[in-house]
């Protein structure tokens, strides 16, 4: 049961979108019975998750859970899945936020239940198989699999200009791809496989590790997304409806960063250590860059797509210091910030269905009418700017302890996010919530108990992140710590692992 329980967790959600396509077909009662379906197969696969996590050692750095199977057995391709304490960590980010973002749905999605129900477990089961395949070619069809739903969500529940920001996403993310694609039939034509820990030790030539890095970089650095591969992100974002907003920037954008440190910094340490300073640069632009553009929008979602570009640039910049701390605040700053943008996309979107619009100018004194929404995200715009108490604020901590190694002034220039934020998003708390009544904001109503219920485990999630980080940083700081000891110095080495003991030990 043990080894199968990833696979359970894997394709169950296929399973409840196929029973929901081929059995739930009909009129409102056939549709809210696809709902109940989705619903209850994401909060099974969520009790999984949990078991998973309970059976999983942390001091084992190695895979668990591991299954192989003979797929393409000549060409030394197989089917093969397992988890190592990354791995866990986003596939338990992805089961927590899916059933969340499927309650969304029923306010935000109100046409073709059935087919959103199904859009959202085909993208669950494409998450988990991203994140447990241990074949690189699994992990490129999986990769490619999380196309198909997303860019449907965007394109069928999304608003007026849904179709253009559906097609910028899926060609950006395909067209990047295409390198990943090369540089996996590179890798299979020098080492005769394409299983993910042969590769990591197949030895390719350091001018060959620069190649392929770049090929990875382009790949991910669409999804991440870093500086200028971002272009598809603001339409998206802004105008995909909000269960589809929070799974793609709350977990979708992760697989970029995810990318990044399996086929970049674990895989190809001399080539990282070659690409660091050109992609810390890029991170400190793109931290400064959309901060400032966040400012300037008139638009809820642009601004808290513009803020969650700025985050992802903070996190390409913990991975590129290759110290301990950093790539462990990276991972930390990738959970966090999959919680807490998909909360305020959430908020975002319980007033903009409303009041029927998204214009900041349109709206003012929405606390007088909406106090229980003013007091949640107050909560989540703190978190976003890191304040301590939350869990983006350790993640932020670490992320300047390793960049602090390298240099002070990538230090300084990437702690710009935490007063920049603090900025552009109390302005827009201070706008929508507080002021004058604008309009007809005098009619809201308070959240209902449905979207409380949807807000309420986010919450408690971000205090807990904050509070107790060592639940969360024990899982994966294992594989950090060996992956730093093999590709560092000795001496970095023992520093980061002091570092790393010691907030372990807070």
């Amino acid at each position: 049961m043990p080894h199968a329980l990833l696979s359970l967790i894997t394709y169950l959600p296929l399973a409840g979108a196929l029973v929901a396509w081929f059995f739930c077909r009909g009129g409102a009662a056939q549709d809210l019975l696809a709902r109940r379906l989705g619903l209850g197969t994401s909060l099974a696969v969520l009790a999984l998750s949990v078991a998973l996590w309970c059976g999983f050692d942390p001091a084992t750095p190695g895979l668990q859970f591991e299954t192989r199977l003979g797929w393409i057995s000549d060409a030394g391709i197989s089917y093969h899945t397992g988890v190592d304490g990354i791995s866990l960590v986003f596939i338990l980010l992805t089961a927590f936020l899916t059933p969340l973002a499927m309650a969304a749905g029923a306010r935000s999605i109100r046409t073709q239940g059935r087919e959103f129900v199904a859009a959202m477990l085909m993208l669950e089961t494409a998450l988990f198989g991203l994140f447990s395949a241990q074949d690189l070619l699994l992990f490129y069809v999986f990769y490619e699999a999380t196309l198909i739903p997303a860019s449907l969500m965007i394109g069928i529940w999304g608003g007026p200009k849904r179709a253009w920001a559906s097609l910028q996403f899926f060609l950006f993310t395909f067209g990047g791809s295409l390198f990943m694609l090369i540089a996996l039939i590179v890798m299979w034509q020098q080492a005769g496989t394409t299983d993910i820990p042969t590769l990591m030790q197949a030895g390719f030539s350091h001018s060959l590790q620069g190649w392929l890095l770049l090929a990875f970089l382009l790949a991910f650095g669409v999804k991440l997304p870093l500086f200028p591969l971002h272009a598809w992100l603001p339409d998206a974002y802004s105008e995909a409806p909000a269960p589809a907003s929070a799974m793609l920037s709350g977990v979708l954008s992760k697989t970029g960063a995810y990318g990044l440190l399996r086929f970049g910094v674990l895989m190809f340490p001399d080539a990282a250590h070659l690409f660091a300073p050109y992609v810390l640069a890029l991170g400190v632009v793109a931290i400064l860059y959309a901060a400032f553009v966040a400012f300037a929008q008139t638009d809820m979602k642009r601004v808290v797509a513009y803020s969650s570009f700025s985050h992802m640039g903070m996190i390409a910049v913990g991975l590129f210091t290759l110290t301990a701390e950093g790539i462990d605040g990276a991972i930390f700053q990738m959970l966090s910030h999959g919680v807490v943008i998909a909360a305020l996309f959430f908020c975002v979107s319980a007033v903009a269905l409303r009041l029927d619009t998204q214009q900041i100018s349109a709206l003012g004194g929405v606390a007088r009418q909406m106090p229980v929404l003013a007091l949640l995200t107050m909560l989540f715009t703190m978190a976003n700017i890191g304040l301590p108490g939350t869990g983006s604020f350790v993640g932020e901590l670490l992320v300047l302890m390793g960049a602090i190694h390298v240099s002070f002034w990538v230090a300084l220039l990437a702690g710009g996010t935490m007063i920049m934020g603090a900025v552009y998003m109390l302005s827009l708390y201070r706008r929508v919530l507080f002021g004058g009544l604008q309009g007809t904001v005098h009619l809201l109503r308070d959240l209902s108990v449905g979207e409380v219920a949807v807000l309420a485990p986010l919450a408690l999630v971000t205090l807990w992140m904050g509070i107790h980080p060592g639940s969360f940083t024990r899982l994966f700081d294992p594989v950090v710590m060996q992956a730093v000891h093999h590709g560092a110095t000795p001496a970095t080495a023992a520093l980061s692992a002091d570092s790393a003991l010691h907030l372990a030990a807070r």
